[in-house]
């Protein structure tokens, strides 16, 4: 495999490390299609990675050696109960932080178990959201794209639904992009609104496959729908989740807020730099977050750019963002 360009002033090692038991089911997993988790890996921790069967061999700075072997040592024994995705492998190799190691996480405590996958929390800040949700009526979700919160948020519904806590899963979100004026678009409803509501679609997806999803949706035990059609609704027995909440109004968030039943979850997530509304409209976010966390039974859970599981050329770019902000 290719290496990635180094300085020259970096310290070069290297590292045997030997995977047991020897399985080859879970060898495979592990490498993924054409070996295309390895390149992830080397890509993500900079290192280059061979191997011959259970053998690897590690190659890379004195830093991220040990790293990527705690890394493939963790995912081989994931491998074991369950396939990995893409979307597992950037929760794990977002490095929260140097002195913040992957082990030091409680995440088998912390682990949803959902109908596909076990999605566990890779940062203390994604542990501190589960746990929230647990132990919370109401939660906020508050950072930049890409932390995991949307996605933490729906793996929390499914589990929530699949143990039969609730028996609905509700998911909103405005669509601002069409000023909430979806009349004059063509199609139905969900016609409508489905490329709005796609990364929640595509969440749901991962976590329980799209034919038991589709399924789910016939059957109204999960409901998308714009923000604007909640207006009159009480939602009991439900786990409630706002999306790109940002891109509320202050009236909207009141009437959304307002919209919890009895025996309810609600999680609301959102960026609050990433605020679309008019500039003279201020996020219904924003003001919430001003005196929301003084109600007994809410929580504000936030998350920084050092959770982002995207690229991580991503980190870097909203990191440059906020330092211009200063």
């Amino acid at each position: 495999m290719k290496a990635n360009k180094r300085s020259l002033s970096e310290k070069i090692t290297s590292k045997n490390l030997t995977l047991k038991p020897q399985d080859n089911i879970r060898l495979a997993k592990l490498c993924g299609t054409l070996d295309e988790n390895l390149r992830q890996i080397e890509s993500y921790m900079q290192v280059e990675i061979s191997n011959r069967g259970n053998n690897f061999i590690i190659k890379g700075t004195e830093e991220s050696v040990p790293k990527t072997s705690e890394l493939i040592e963790r995912l081989y024994s994931m491998a074991e109960d369950e396939e990995l995705t893409a979307k597992q492998l950037h929760l794990l190799m977002s490095d929260k932080s140097n002195d913040e190691k992957i082990t030091d996480l409680d995440s088998d405590k912390l682990s949803i178990k959902c109908k596909k996958s076990t999605i566990k929390p890779s940062s203390k800040s994604q542990e501190k959201f589960i746990d929230a949700v647990l132990n919370n009526d109401l939660v906020f979700g508050v950072g930049a794209a890409g932390t995991g919160k949307t996605f933490l948020a729906v793996a929390m519904a499914a589990y929530y639904l699949e143990q039969g806590i609730i028996k609905k899963i509700f998911l909103a979100r405005p669509a601002i992009e069409a000023g909430e004026k979806l009349g004059f678009l063509p199609g139905d409803l969900a016609e409508k609104v489905n490329p709005y509501l796609q990364p929640v679609y595509d969440a749901l997806n991962e976590l329980v496959g799209s034919q038991y999803v589709t399924k789910l949706v016939e059957k109204n035990i999960i409901e998308i729908v714009p923000l604007a059609y909640m207006r009159g609704r009480t939602l009991n027995d439900a786990f409630i989740i706002l999306d790109e909440a940002q891109n509320t109004t202050i009236a909207q968030m009141k009437m959304f807020l307002t919209r919890i039943g009895f025996r309810s979850k609600t999680v609301v997530t959102g960026d609050v730099s990433q605020v679309d509304l008019p500039k003279d409209t201020k996020s219904g976010l924003i003001d919430c977050l001003e005196f929301v966390d003084k109600i007994k039974g809410v929580k504000i859970s936030n998350f920084d750019s050092s959770d982002v599981v995207r690229h991580r050329i991503v980190r870097d770019i909203i990191n440059a963002y906020d330092k211009r902000k200063k």
